[in-house]
């Protein structure tokens, strides 16, 4: 399909140029998404998807997850079995999302060439931008609803479900969650560092961490030193944990492994939704 966009610029040479860029709040959403989407979408794999944008399969990996985890529903669905191990497909938001930007795109090349029209609204698409990408180095990010908050004299706990039928507990300073207005049924934004998890094969461990995670090994990429390793937490929600590959051999840690993914309440930073 043309692209409008591209169109526009080029029909208006030399007087006025740009690009799709959306901002709202900490949040932002650009058309190197909406590509990858558009690749997955008619190529029903990440590897050739990636290739197709020209990114690795790794921050390939990366950008969905993290769409996935801060949406309310998934966009990208893996597709198991078949005889090279399955494909990957996207869900009706995801298809919504790229119509939505395309909409949007049609709408920027008119905004160019007669200078003055605003841009339509388009729901679906501004609900997810809200929290896509949030700018913070951690890659673990949820977008889930507050269930529990219990005030201490010097703490607070909150208690986040993550739309997976799990949930994440934040130690906070009681200022802090005043300061953030927290409440229960309220939307917030939970990260954690993927070097603050501790993982484990036996998901029936004991631990004074409050937070066990339980899902199965989806991705391991080897590093020099270190290894990332993918947990489908279910859902199409994951979560991403570094261990050194010494503790990857010692684990015996291979796709498909139920684990338990550990860390500790204070290492979860919370973030307003909105």
């Amino acid at each position: 399909m043309a692209d409008p966009l591209n169109n526009a610029k080029q029909n208006l040479a030399g007087q006025l140029a740009g690009s799709v860029f959306l901002q709202t709040g900490q949040s932002a959403f650009a058309s190197q998404q909406i590509d990858l989407l558009r690749a997955v979408k008619h190529t029903g794999s990440i590897s050739k998807a990636a290739k197709e944008v020209g990114i690795s399969y790794k921050t390939a990996w990366d950008r969905i997850d993290a769409m996935n985890n801060l949406s309310a529903e998934p966009l990208v669905l893996r597709a198991s079995g078949g005889a090279k191990g399955g494909g990957t497909q996207l869900t009706e938001l995801g298809e919504r999302i790229i119509d939505g930007f395309q909409a949007l795109m049609e709408e920027h090349a008119a905004f160019l060439a007669r200078l003055g029209k605003q841009l339509h609204s388009l729901d679906d698409i501004a609900n997810f931008v809200r929290s896509e990408q949030t700018l913070t180095s951690a890659r673990n990010q949820f977008r889930g609803q507050i269930v529990d908050i219990q005030h201490g004299a010097v703490n607070t706990e909150v208690t986040l479900a993550i739309g997976a039928e799990q949930h994440i507990v934040a130690m906070i300073s009681r200022d802090s969650a005043l300061q953030m207005a927290l409440q229960i049924g309220k939307q917030t934004i939970a990260l954690v560092s993927e070097s603050a998890i501790l993982l484990s094969k036996d998901i029936h461990i004991a631990s004074s961490a409050r937070n066990r995670l339980i899902g199965s090994v989806s991705r391991i990429m080897e590093g020099a030193v270190n290894s990332d390793i993918t947990i489908d937490l279910g859902h199409s929600k994951t979560l991403n944990a570094v261990i050194t590959n010494n503790s990857l051999e010692t684990l015996a840690i291979q796709i498909n492994d139920p684990i338990a993914a550990i860390f500790k309440a204070p290492s979860v930073i919370l973030m307003k939704a909105d």
